[in-house]
């Protein structure tokens, strides 16, 4: 009896929260070869501990790391301690500082230490390519650097902008996706994972396994998950990030800041609700049939139970109640039931006399002066699912309790 999944199976985990699989039709091959072999695939995941926190846009590539490790093949972590010193130019515009190898080792085992919370980590084999980077020779760089083409190099987009921009290349910086692509030449690796911004480098490496003799890996791309801000990618550096070592009322109170348009993206990116839940929420969110900020609780339940318990989660939860929807509320507060469930925002405004006209309504929704528990309304489309009572504030001094 195989001890990996069948192939639809695995190709359904491999799949999701995917951008892209070059070559997607390879895939099938590979997993049916490694069926029959009962050889498991290798799989390459490089990081390059440039900072020592990481938060749960990272995680959405080692989630799938995970996912490949549960499917029984031997996931493999490339820790850059040599790579980091060079600097990845992946979507920057200038160069990138060089750290020291100590900077790099310190912030590599912090990395591990919390990558354990999502890899299994007796299964996973860690590697650091300083074990056969630093110790080429010279003649065997410049054997390297004949792979590759200074017009191959100014392919890739952040290289071509700067140098259209007169923005200064450095030469090491060539030598990056080079000895990315070492990585997976002294592997052997038959999968490369990487977010979108690497799909450049993961590229070279294929080139790079062609010109050694080797079977190309396959390149698997996970999108880069924004932040909660909603527009920028999430980074420490933006201050939109959720960090996977948060305690969980922080970690609870900042999904709930994340806006609507992002509940499903991280639900499929970034926790482990099954396929049909999934699609269920989409659809909750297509035809409106779902109260997004209950989802987004629902979210932050399952965010904080993966890096926490569950205990955690509904404790986190109770605070976040405690703190934002319970504060400043008048002593009485009127009441309404609406004569329909769900109803449309700007009809509960009108219908329940908090104002006088859908336009007043749309006015106030727009300037940002009407909440529910709390949250934000900035869709003048919104509709809400009463399931429980919920406070309705408009402005700074109309309350009131909508109830089932």
């Amino acid at each position: 009896m195989s001890k990996f999944p069948p192939v639809n199976e695995q190709i359904d985990l491999i799949r999701r929260g995917v951008d892209e699989i070059i070559p997607e039709d390879d895939l099938v091959i590979r997993l049916e070869k490694s069926i029959s072999s009962g050889k498991p695939l290798i799989v390459k995941l490089g990081c390059d501990p440039s900072r020592p926190d990481l938060h749960i846009g990272h995680a959405v590539v080692l989630r799938k790391l995970r996912h490949f490790q549960d499917l029984g093949h031997q996931a493999v972590l490339v820790i850059g301690d040599f790579t980091a010193m060079i600097g990845d130019p992946s979507g920057r515009n200038k160069t990138r500082p060089q750290l020291t190898i100590e900077e790099v080792r310190g912030n590599g085992k912090t990395y591990v230490d919390q990558a354990s919370a999502i890899l299994n980590i007796k299964t996973l084999r860690i590697v650091y390519n300083s074990e056969w980077l630093s110790v080429m020779s010279f003649q065997e760089v410049i054997k390297l650097a004949s792979h590759y083409t200074v017009a191959r190099m100014l392919e890739r987009d952040d290289f071509e902008k700067r140098y259209k921009n007169n923005t200064p290349i450095s030469i090491h910086e060539f030598l990056y996706p080079l000895a990315q692509a070492m990585d997976s030449v002294q592997l052997k690796a038959d999968v490369e994972l990487g977010g979108t911004d690497q799909k450049f480098n993961l590229l070279v490496g294929r080139d790079l396994q062609r010109d050694y003799g080797q079977n190309p890996q396959l390149v698997i791309t996970t999108p880069l998950l924004e932040g909660t801000d909603g527009v920028k990618k999430m980074s420490k550096s933006y201050d939109n990030y959720i960090g996977i070592t948060e305690n969980p009322n922080d970690m609870y109170g900042k999904t709930m800041s994340v806006p609507d348009h992002l509940i499903a993206p991280y639900f499929e990116c970034v926790t482990d609700i099954n396929q049909k839940e999934l699609e269920k929420i989409k659809m909750q969110l297509s035809d409106k049939s779902g109260n997004p900020r209950d989802l987004k609780r629902k979210l932050a339940r399952a965010i904080v139970s993966l890096y926490h318990t569950k205990e955690a989660a509904i404790e986190a939860e109770k605070h976040f109640d405690q703190l934002f929807i319970h504060k400043g509320l008048p002593d009485e507060i009127d009441t309404y039931k609406p004569s329909s469930n769900p109803v449309q925002i700007l009809n509960l405004m009108v219908d329940s006399g908090l104002v006088t006209s859908k336009r007043e309504a749309r006015r106030l929704i727009e300037q940002g002066a009407v909440k529910i528990n709390g949250e934000k309304i900035t869709d003048i489309n919104f509709v809400l699912l009463i399931d429980q009572e919920v406070v309705l504030k408009v402005g700074k001094r109309r309350f009131l309790k909508v109830i089932v």
